[in-house]
Order: C-alpha cells, then structure tokens, then sequence
C-alpha cells in the first residue's frame, strides 16, 4: 500500500472513531510499528491530527471549541436536533462525551429545566450555559484518548444514578455485533451507563453504521432509541428494525 493510501485511511478511521490506535493500525494495514509511527508523525506535523503516546486523536476531538474541525457537522447536528426531541422538562438525563453529544447540548431549549449528568468536561462546559439546567459533572480519571472520565470512581458513581435517558455516541454499529468499541476503559462506562438509565438513545452517524470492533459493548436489544442523520425509513437502517427499537 503506498503511503498516501495509509495516510488516507488513517483519517478515515480517524473521522469516524474520533481516535486510532498504533496497534490497531499495524494490524489493519499489516505495516510495522515504525511505519505507522512515521506516518502519524506526518500527519502531525502537517496539522491533520493530534499525535499522543500510542496512537492519534481528531483535531475535533481535542477540544469542543474549534467547531470548524468537526467531522460530518451538519450530519451531526441534524442527529442533535432528533434527539433533543426525547429530553424534557423534569428528566434526569445521562450523556457520554464525543462531538455528537456536544452539538446536542449546544441545540437545547433555553428554558428547559433538568439534570444532566456527564462523564465529559466539554459536555458540562456546554451544558454550564442554560441557567435551568442543573449540571453534574462525573469526576475520575481523564482519558486523554477519549476525553472523558473514567475508572473505578466513575463507576461507582454511575452506579448510583437514575437516569431518565442516557445519550450515548458510539464508534460503531452492527446489526448482528450491536455497539462495540476498541477502547476497554470506556466499554466499561457505556455498560454501566447502560444499565442504570431507564431508556437509552444512541447517536450514531450513518458512516458508522455495519462496522464491528473488537470489543463489545452490547446488543441492539438493549438500545431504545437509534438516531442517525438519515430518515427513519431509509433502506440503509433496515438491518436495525427490532421490537423494541425506535429509529429516528
């Protein structure tokens, strides 16, 4: 594969999952270790990506601030503007972190009165605005990869909670392998998150759906809520009917 191909696909999947992993890419490419390094280094210096210890992060992703960084925005926001349609006022509601989550908390009405809990600091910063809206945010570990907190504190933390609707951003979707992940950490904090709201929405761009990463998180029986920037009906989301499931 030439170089231009592997820095090609290293953004790809950088736009997709927001980050990449060294390991990760030396088995999709079947390149060594020091290739791929000297390929995220290019790609840093050029101002493409943010290289860190052991893999890359989106530009969009470092900070929720440079909004003319995010991938797929107006998909994005169109995905916002959906699921700002399941919150109301009085709800206790749960959010992961991630650029989807963001544009949701910036699209919110200026009056609604709620709880939101959040393992995501750009989230709550976001959040902070709305004078109506009480704003907890979920104290541990920082992930530098994933932005988020975690661990063991932040666990027993959202064990405690009662949420109402959990907002949950996703790397990937699979009709059969459900929402699955790379990260181990944050697999962790979406099952616990998982399990202790009463609904759950995932929010999900259409790029991401039908792939499946190494690690799951859980089934598309336990979601409520699928929401996509594509109509309800498009033969695309097909695959994801179930009972219990709403896409929209």
């Amino acid at each position: 594969m030439l170089k231009k191909e592997r820095h090609d696909f290293v953004m790809r999947q950088i736009n997709l999952h927001n980050r990449v992993l060294t390991s990760d890419l030396v088995q999709l490419l079947n390149v060594s270790e020091d290739t791929i390094r000297r390929d995220l280094q290019e790609l840093s210096d050029n101002n493409k990506l943010f290289k860190v210890h052991g893999g890359a992060l989106s530009k969009s992703y470092q900070s929720s601030f440079d909004d003319s960084a995010v991938y797929a925005k107006d998909a994005k926001i169109s995905i916002a503007k959906k699921a700002i349609s399941l919150i109301k006022d009085g709800m206790v509601v749960l959010t992961g972190g991630g650029t989807t989550i963001i544009e949701v908390a910036k699209l919110l009405p200026e009056n609604l009165h709620a709880t939101f809990f959040t393992i995501s600091p750009f989230v709550a910063i976001e959040l902070a605005k709305y004078s109506k809206i009480e704003v907890i945010l979920i104290g541990g570990l920082f992930s530098k990869n994933s932005q988020v907190t975690y661990g063991g504190h932040v666990i027993n933390q959202l064990s405690e909670i009662s949420a109402d609707l959990c907002l949950l951003g996703t790397s990937a979707l699979h009709p059969t392998d459900g929402l699955t992940d790379t990260d181990w950490e944050i697999n962790q904090l979406k099952k616990t998150m998982l399990n202790f709201s009463k609904r759950t929405a995932v929010l999900c761009i259409s790029e991401k759906l039908d792939i499946s990463l190494r690690l799951k998180v859980a089934p598309l029986e336990t979601i409520d809520y699928l929401i996509t920037e594509l109509p309800a009906n498009d033969s695309t989301l097909n695959a994801y009917q179930r009972k219990n499931l709403q896409i929209l």
